[in-house]
């Protein structure tokens, strides 16, 4: 039996084909995915898992495609989404947060129930699973400044809890949790004022307004923060401001996003990015490493 068939009679209308990734990720563009399904229970991660591995199918996770560029060929084998895995608890001062569940909507109900520590996390626009992934964050603070554990499953389908002390981290770095999916994660918070965390909030969610091209698609930050400096200060003082490919312009909002301001495909922002990274090169000297991560063929 094929395996798409298998997929399909499992998942039924959780299970899509030639989906295209342009629905599924924030930069608006991208080529059909094969299969795209939405496991929800340990048991239909078990089953997808175990069917990649003995089919020897590529797999892919996504949360809200919030730091993917997929290419406009598109993606073969199986997508798996963890967007119907939604569900947050409180307890006390720890928030349980399945992997799907939105990062800002786990940063509201903390600031809500007057809990510190993921207020300055506020409208990061990816997911809890994402964010545990490549350890988001803003404004000085990070997801793993006040993660404790977070449940995973293995390619194999093997459940298990890491403990953030088992892991290395760093900036926008988490070793070896590419060998996992991040199910769900617990955060250990400190009771606080309701009223200064839900203005810090208010006041982050305005700088974003005001400082980032957020009414175009784009995918946040394209770079990481070279060490000493600004991503966003080393492009701009090159120049890039403005300079497009295509659909696909460096804002000029705030030179550190591509944003797709016409339909752009994603081999123009694979182009832009390439440009960029030249010029910067260039004239100043420093190699600037990709924050977001590209998926499939490119044509």
């Amino acid at each position: 039996m094929d395996y798409k068939q298998e997929l399909k009679n499992f998942f039924g209308d959780n299970c899509l084909f030639d989906e295209p990734m342009g629905a599924h990720t924030t930069y608006r563009t991208g080529g059909p995915a094969e299969a795209y399904v939405y496991p929800k229970t340990p048991e239909e991660w078990s089953f997808v898992l175990k069917l990649a591995q003995s089919e020897n199918i590529p797999l892919h996770i996504i949360g809200f495609g919030s730091n993917i560029l997929v290419g406009g060929k598109g993606i073969g084998g199986i997508v798996c989404s963890t967007k119907h895995m939604d569900s947050v608890l409180v307890e006390g001062e720890n928030i349980k947060a399945q992997a799907g569940a939105a990062l800002d909507k786990v940063c509201e109900l903390a600031c809500e129930e007057g809990l510190a520590g993921m207020e300055k996390l506020s409208g990061i626009p990816g997911s809890v699973g994402g964010a545990v992934y490549m350890n988001a964050g803003a404004f000085g603070q990070e997801t793993f400044d006040c993660l404790e554990y977070f449940d995973v499953i293995d390619f194999e389908g093997r459940p298990a809890t890491l403990l953030k002390e088992d892991l290395k981290y760093a900036y926008r770095k988490v070793e070896g949790i590419e060998n996992y999916i991040v199910l769900s994660a617990s955060f250990k918070l400190a009771k606080s004022d309701f009223t200064q965390l839900i203005q810090t909030r208010n006041s982050i969610l305005h700088k974003r307004i005001e400082k980032q091209p957020l009414e175009y698609p784009s995918a946040g930050s394209v770079f990481k923060r070279p060490e000493g400096d600004y991503a966003s200060r080393l492009i701009d003082d090159t120049g890039l401001r403005g300079l497009s490919v295509g659909g696909a312009k460096v804002s000029e909002k705030h030179a550190g996003f591509i944003i797709n301001f016409n339909r752009a495909t994603p081999e123009d922002v694979k182009t832009l990015m390439g440009e960029v990274r030249q010029k910067v090169k260039e004239k100043h000297g420093v190699e600037l490493e990709l924050e977001q991560i590209l998926w499939g063929e490119f044509n």
